[in-house]
C-alpha cells in the first residue's frame, strides 16, 4: 500500500492530500529513511512523522484497503511521542 494512502485509511493524518504534502516536504520517513508518498509499506515497518514541534512514531500492523474508524487505531502501535492527527 503506498504511504499516503495509510495514513489516510489509518487515520494518522486525515486528508490523503496533506500526507502527500507531508511527506513531500520530508517530515515523514520509514525506518529512518525519508519517503516519498508513493513509497510501498510492508508491516513491522516504522514510521515516523514530523507535526510541528511534535514526532510521531509508530509501527505497522495491519495494511487494509478499507477500514472502519473505529477499527483504524488497530493498523498501527504507538513507539514514541503522541498522536496528534492534522
Amino acid at each position: 500500500m503506498r504511504l499516503d494512502k495509510y495514513l489516510k485509511v489509518s487515520r494518522i493524518i486525515k486528508r490523503r492530500t496533506v500526507a502527500k504534502e507531508a511527506c513531500e516536504g520530508g517530515r515523514v520517513s520509514i525506518n529512518g529513511k525519508v519517503a516519498k508518498p508513493s513509497t510501498n509499506l510492508k508491516e513491522d515497518d516504522i514510521i515516523e512523522i514530523v507535526f510541528g514541534n511534535k514526532v510521531l512514531k509508530a509501527k505497522i500492523i495491519n495494511l487494509a484497503e478499507h477500514v472502519r474508524k473505529e477499527d483504524a487505531k488497530n493498523m498501527y502501535e504507538i513507539i514514541e511521542g503522541e498522536e496528534d492527527t492534522e
